[in-house]
């Protein structure tokens, strides 16, 4: 019997829609085998209008490959789509790579889209994901500051710049956590003068650690020495922060008024260190240093290497995805079990700037 394929996939009677390959479809589309993958597949770097022609020859003919019969019945595309408004990738880069490892172990696909926070590039980022028919989108960003949140027909997780509103769900590195495991560190060794040097005061991170050390060292019987001294993200900070701390005194030959420095990122601590240093100020025999974010480009360039706290940036990415996948595949309309912020615990890594190897 010849085959009818002038009628729609919704109407089987009579067809044998195992007997449709790919070439067959690439034919009608007047495309390659390969780019009627890519099209069904939702990869490859192609124009939507393309897309639409694969998708209409492979309904017209019927044809349904693995993946393809695997989502209709599912009524999933097996994709996600990943976010971020970090043009730099520092923080990012890592949240994105632990939520692919987990989103890959499902065998689900990735969309990946960088531009400014809530930029005009960003609406039409998202208006493509949609169209693309993404399960669901994981939001990140280059800093622990909120974002407004996005206005999508699927689920979204943001990961390390939670959403502004309490209701969304949102995964972000517990930065109190961390600041409490130096002062135990700095305890455990002794120190009870500390002094602090972070970054700019509107930001989240700046706020979050510094309250976290004061009541950490409040609560440990340890002393803040003057006030915090907070300025930009940057090494000559770092190094400016060191001479107002040994001036403090109002005697540059005299020994410092600390026995600790705790730096709120591992560039400020770096830039710490080596002033410190060319001050003639041991690290850490007179005085330990200590970081923030172990990043390795940093803390290997110190001397000696910088002690600093892992946010594990790639687990957080891989809870993120966890979360994301939960609400995915809930009954319709459930969404998050429990959505809010959920803090992702962090890991102190001790080296040379706070503990001598002598």
């Amino acid at each position: 019997m010849k085959r009818d394929a002038s009628r729609g996939a919704g109407h089987g009677a009579g067809r044998d829609v195992r007997t449709v390959r790919i070439t067959d479809v690439a034919r009608a589309a007047g495309v390659s085998p390969s780019t009627v993958s890519k099209a069904l597949n939702g990869s490859g770097s192609l124009r939507e209008a393309t897309r639409e022609r694969v998708r209409a020859a492979a309904e017209q003919l019927g044809f349904v490959s693995d993946a393809g019969a695997r989502a209709l019945s599912m009524r999933r595309t097996f994709i996600v789509g990943l976010l971020s408004t970090d043009n730099v990738g520092r923080f990012s880069l890592p949240v994105m790579l632990g939520a692919e490892n987990a989103l890959s172990v499902g065998e689900i696909s990735t969309l990946v889209a960088t531009a400014r926070r809530g930029s005009v590039q960003e609406q039409h980022h998202l208006r493509t994901l949609v169209a693309r028919r993404v399960d669901g989108i994981i939001v990140t960003g280059k800093a622990t500051d909120p974002r407004e949140p996005i206005s999508v027909p699927v689920p979204v997780v943001y990961a390390l710049a939670p959403s502004t509103d309490p209701d969304d769900m949102s995964v972000v590195p517990d930065d109190a956590a961390g600041m409490r495991l130096v002062v135990d560190h700095l305890r455990t060794l002794g120190h009870r003068r500390v002094a602090h040097v972070g970054g700019r005061p509107e930001h989240r991170t700046s706020r979050v650690r510094l309250a976290s050390l004061r009541a950490s060292l409040a609560e440990a019987g340890m002393e803040l020495v003057g006030e915090p001294l907070l300025g930009e993200w940057s090494e000559p900070w770092g190094r400016q922060a060191v001479d107002l701390l040994l001036r403090r005194d109002g005697d540059a030959a005299a020994r410092p008024p600390m026995t600790a420095v705790v730096c709120a990122s591992d560039q400020l601590a770096r830039a710490v260190g080596d002033r410190l240093r060319e001050r003639g100020v041991r690290v850490p025999h007179e005085v330990a240093v200590t970081g923030y974010d172990n990043w390795q480009v940093m803390w290997e360039a110190s001397r000696p290497p910088l002690t600093t706290v892992d946010m594990d940036l790639e687990g957080l990415g891989r809870r993120a995805a966890e979360r994301l996948l939960a609400a995915i595949t809930a009954e319709p309309g459930g969404g998050f079990a429990d959505a809010g912020t959920e803090l992702v615990p962090p890991r102190l890594v001790v080296r040379g700037s706070s503990m001598a190897d002598d």
